[in-house]
């Protein structure tokens, strides 16, 4: 499992998956106040597709929403199927 990483700038920010230096997959969130984010995109590299990066990164914004008293807001299509599947992660919703 690779590991996820979180970037913030401002009011917005993204996780992120690096392997062997590059950038592999990215899923990027805008804030929407101070208690919420807007996860608005996840993108994945050719050739990653099945690796089950994306999903790693929706788990790793639930996790840090949990320990950050943060809601979720996934507008992001593959974010909110992925939100969708898992009924564990729906408490963040």
């Amino acid at each position: 499992m690779s590991e996820v990483k979180l970037e913030i700038q401002d009011k917005k920010g993204y996780f992120h998956i690096d392997v062997d230096g590059k950038q592999e997959a990215k899923m990027t969130f805008v804030f929407a106040g101070d208690d919420k984010i807007i996860i608005d995109h996840t993108e994945v590299n050719p050739g990653n597709e099945g690796k089950g990066f994306g999903k790693q990164m929706v788990s790793k914004a639930v996790d840090w929403a949990r320990e950050n008293h943060i809601k979720i807001i996934p507008l992001c299509p593959f974010a909110k199927s992925v939100f969708d599947k898992v009924t564990e992660f729906r408490d963040v919703l």
